[in-house]
């Protein structure tokens, strides 16, 4: 049974980074993971709020934020959209 995985980024070059680092190396046999830019989806913010994340890049595994590096702070993100 896979966990549920959601990376969040900016698009920024440290998200892009992350992402193709850390998001795209979790096991697909033991993790589902999404993709948001919420440069792209700006009605997830709320979402990405609701489930801890401060700043981008980060990753949410079954309800729990890890912050990776440092890309913008999630209020930068929100005056962006």
């Amino acid at each position: 049974m896979t966990q549920k995985a959601t990376f969040y980024h900016a698009g920024c070059p440290v998200c892009v980074s992350a992402e193709q680092g850390l998001a795209h190396a979790l096991n697909p046999a033991a993790y589902n993971v999404e993709i948001v830019h919420l440069g792209e989806a700006p009605n997830r913010i709320a979402e990405a709020e609701a489930a801890g994340v401060k700043s981008v890049p980060a990753l949410v595994i079954e309800g729990q934020p890890y912050h990776i590096n440092f890309g913008a702070s999630l209020a930068d993100v929100k005056s962006a959209a």
